[in-house]
């Protein structure tokens, strides 16, 4: 009985395990707690970590403008905006470990982007707002604007005033 307890037992930390290796896409955000993001109304860029190909950064920065105009935020002419806005990028490389091999043996891999938004408070950078979305993207030249406007939309879904949080 012992022996089919801990049979068991090591079953269900594999199966977790395993399952905790599997990756996960979508949006995450992380708010802090009695901020009113409704009163915010203009925003200055800061630096994040941007990516390195300029005509990517240019499309994720005017995306990230597009969505906060709609929310009725304009950019600050000159000082400081009531927030600060940064952006982080970074892809990787994921690899279906449950996919059969081709004829070489090599498993199916595709390119995969995480993009995150944060809002910043002028006075001390601490940060208000974390919006974050991973995604398998399209790296065609062609296809790659339109990768980054649907990402970016899908961040600002979830922007608090939004989803009612």
């Amino acid at each position: 009985m012992k022996q089919l307890i801990i049979a068991v037992g090591l079953c269900g930390a594999l199966s977790a395990a395993t399952a905790g290796q599997a990756p996960t896409y979508g949006v995450t955000v992380n708010a802090e707690k009695n901020v009113d993001f409704a009163a915010f109304k203009t925003y200055t860029w800061t630096k994040g970590q941007p990516s390195a190909v300029k005509t990517i950064d240019t499309q994720i920065m005017t995306a990230v403008d597009r969505e906060l105009a709609a929310l009725g935020m304009t950019k600050a002419a000159s000082g400081k905006g009531d927030v600060m806005v940064a952006y982080y990028s970074l892809t990787r490389t994921d690899v279906d470990l449950k996919a059969k091999p081709d004829a070489k043996g090599a498993l199916p891999q595709y390119s995969v982007g995480t993009l995150m938004v944060a809002l910043l408070k002028p006075a001390d950078r601490h940060r208000l707002l974390r919006l974050r979305v991973d995604k398998p993207i399209d790296t065609e030249p062609a296809r790659l604007e339109e990768s980054i406007n649907s990402a970016v939309k899908a961040l600002f879904e979830k922007y608090p005033t939004r989803t009612g949080k």
